[in-house]
């Protein structure tokens, strides 16, 4: 799988500069903007937007979302390089979230260096992350593919009905982490998942069957692929936030066990918290609420999670998700080869160490 992810990370990233350059100047801004009503500062538009952006995008990320679609589009028989823009749109909406979810989350850190907002400031940093979200609306209305008017209706609307999902998902998930009591329910949880993570992963999916035209049955099961692998993804994400915790050893700084620090309820504190004792439970809130955690208290927490088994209990729900995930590609006519990366997909997302 990281072969595949690795053929494919240039052409992606080739693809996005083309969309956004890291040199942005008047003439791009008159190309896919339009032409200025006064004039253009092509410094401010540089500073503000594409350095940023790529600034993250640099860091690394295995643009998967782009693939998955690239994938999608080729095991219905189309040539997914004459879609690429299109495969760019889940990739440039997921990392737009990156950015504002950092500064709504008061992340520290990101992909191993300081969070966007600290590196150019919050004002900038929500500027271009919001950008994001509206840059892919430009790539559909631009129809670098010629598309049918219906088509590309199809995908406005797609878009809008995900991305309203998408916020209401994160909406969700601050709520949590804004109170100290673990009271919400696994479903709830998944739920949030499926908004707030899963939801890209569907625009992933019905991009790829709107641009190649499948029925509505089949959209429904390669949407439904997606967004169950993206729930596994969620929670192997979560796993692996405790995890390099606990290799770290105690020796881990602000970039790790970022989930505690935030005081995420992830799957693993809804079942720490209901599974152990009333005072190891009231403990791990009491952790989760503060402000500011020392290296001695993410540990404590990790310790809670362990003993109440809660790191496996995580893994074997985001395993079944992901066979479930498998079952709704089965009923998907590709071609073989995609249809067996895409498989691995599922199982790379839960089982990967990075």
């Amino acid at each position: 799988m990281r072969d595949v992810l690795a053929a494919w990370r240039p052409v992606i990233d080739e693809e996005i500069e083309r969309l956004l350059p890291r040199e942005t100047g008047v003439d791009y801004a008159t190309s896919f903007f339009g032409p200025p009503t006064y004039d253009y500062d092509a410094t401010a538009i540089r500073h503000a937007l594409s350095e940023p952006v790529w600034n993250l995008l640099d860091r690394g990320g295995k643009r998967w979302r782009a693939v998955v679609c690239c994938l999608l589009i080729e095991g219905f028989g189309a040539d997914p390089h004459e879609y690429l823009p299109y495969a760019c749109i889940p990739e440039i909406l997921h990392n737009g979230t990156i950015i504002v979810d950092d500064v709504e989350d008061g992340a520290t850190m990101r992909r191993g260096e300081s969070a966007l907002h600290h590196e150019f400031g919050t004002d900038v940093a929500l500027n271009a992350g919001n950008a994001m979200y509206f840059l892919p609306l430009k790539i559909v209305s631009r129809d670098p593919a010629d598309l049918a008017p219906e088509t590309r209706l199809a995908i406005y609307e797609m878009l809008m009905h995900e991305l309203n999902r998408t916020h209401l998902g994160q909406g969700m998930d601050i709520h949590w982490h804004n109170q100290q009591e673990i009271e919400i329910s696994e479903q709830q949880y998944l739920e949030m998942c499926a908004c707030k993570t899963g939801c890209l992963g569907r625009i992933v999916a019905r991009l790829a069957t709107i641009l190649t035209d499948q029925p509505e049955e089949v959209e429904h099961h390669a949407a439904r692929y997606a967004e169950l692998m993206s729930i596994a993804f969620q929670i192997g994400d979560d796993i692996l936030d405790v995890e390099t915790a606990t290799e770290a050893g105690g020796a881990f700084g602000k970039g790790i066990g970022n989930d505690v620090r935030e005081g995420k309820k992830t799957l693993m504190a809804i079942h720490a918290a209901r599974e152990a004792d009333p005072e190891r439970a009231a403990r791990l809130e009491e952790l989760l609420w503060a402000d500011e955690n020392s290296t001695e208290e993410i540990a404590e927490v990790i310790a809670i999670f362990e003993e109440t088994d809660s790191v496996a209990y995580a893994r074997e729900c985001a395993l079944d998700i992901a066979a479930e995930a498998r079952d709704h590609l089965a009923e998907l006519d590709l071609a073989d080869e995609s249809a067996d990366n895409l498989a691995d997909f599922t199982r790379f997302v839960v089982e990967r160490d990075v």
